[in-house]
């Protein structure tokens, strides 16, 4: 699996885009192989991963907007499996 570290800039992958399903009330991942339908979680920290943001100001973001406790290595699990399946990619430095 690939690491997305605190210092890592995610972004949509080539090809893939969020886009909001009206009729099932959902936002979901279009990629090349389909379609991912996503949780409010996953949709939300996908709406910040646009290659300038690092994990760690994700991790911060979605902090300030909900409360709960540590997010900062369950955004890395997403990121990570997400990447998996070439949704999201590192932007880079």
């Amino acid at each position: 699996m690939t690491g997305f570290g605190p210092g890592a800039r995610p972004r949509l992958a080539p090809g893939a885009r969020l886009r909001r399903d009206e009729v099932r009330g959902r936002t979901v991942v279009l990629v090349p192989e389909g379609a991912l339908a996503l949780n409010a979680t996953a949709a939300a920290v996908l709406e910040l991963c646009d290659g300038t943001r690092t994990v760690a100001e994700i991790v911060a973001a979605l902090a300030a907007r909900y409360t709960g406790g540590e997010i900062a290595a369950d955004v890395e699990e997403l990121l990570a499996r997400l990447a998996a399946r070439r949704v999201v990619v590192d932007a880079g430095p």
